[in-house]
């Protein structure tokens, strides 16, 4: 009988040295609270990297577009690409305009998948629909402040909702490397 072992398909990345994964979370917690000390630059700056990145985006979907086998394809990665500069455009020369807009689409994304999770948990309430239910609620409610106070909550969600995933993130590489240290003790 024949054993067979599967290799991985990749090359197996090391995992960082705790010391780096250190400096990961308390560089990633100090940044996210100098963002959280100037919640409307960040906000602006967020608008104009978005802006930048859709720039990129269109250029490169454009160039896509000319190797592009029939008509069809062409014309809706031309058109694509078009709406991606002309976003990406609008955001950079309006930085302002731009994080009041990104930030009225959130309210509307978090209140339109609020309420999919709520249906969902009503659904699946045997199952774990309580924790989607709660996460349906927290998501509706949190779009419905966006939008109640909206235009003035453009010009500080995104970039308090920056800081705090910057936090939240630094925390969790902390954890990663308390976690793998109490383990190698």
């Amino acid at each position: 009988m024949a054993v067979h072992t599967s290799a991985p398909a990749g090359p197996v990345l090391a995992s960082p040295p705790t010391w780096v994964r250190v400096l990961l979370g308390i560089v990633f917690i100090v940044a996210g609270i100098v963002i959280l000390g100037d919640v409307a630059v960040a906000s602006i700056l967020s608008a104009l990297f978005i802006g930048i990145a859709a720039i990129v985006a269109g250029a490169f979907e454009i160039v896509h577009a000319f190797w592009t086998k029939g008509w069809g394809g062409f014309l809706w990665q031309i058109f694509l690409g078009v709406l991606y500069l002309a976003f990406g455009l609008i955001l950079v020369s309006q930085p302002v305009t731009g994080a009041v807009i990104l930030t009225y689409v959130l309210g509307l994304l978090l209140v339109v998948s609020g309420v999919v999770r709520i249906l969902l948990g009503l659904r699946h309430w045997s199952e774990v629909g309580s924790i989607m239910f709660v996460s349906g609620v927290l998501g509706l409610i949190a779009g419905l402040i966006i939008l109640a106070r909206w235009p003035m909550s453009g010009l500080w969600v995104l970039g308090l909702l920056l800081g705090i995933d910057l936090i939240a993130h630094g925390i969790a590489w902390l954890t990663f490397a308390w976690r793998r240290e109490a383990r190698a003790v």
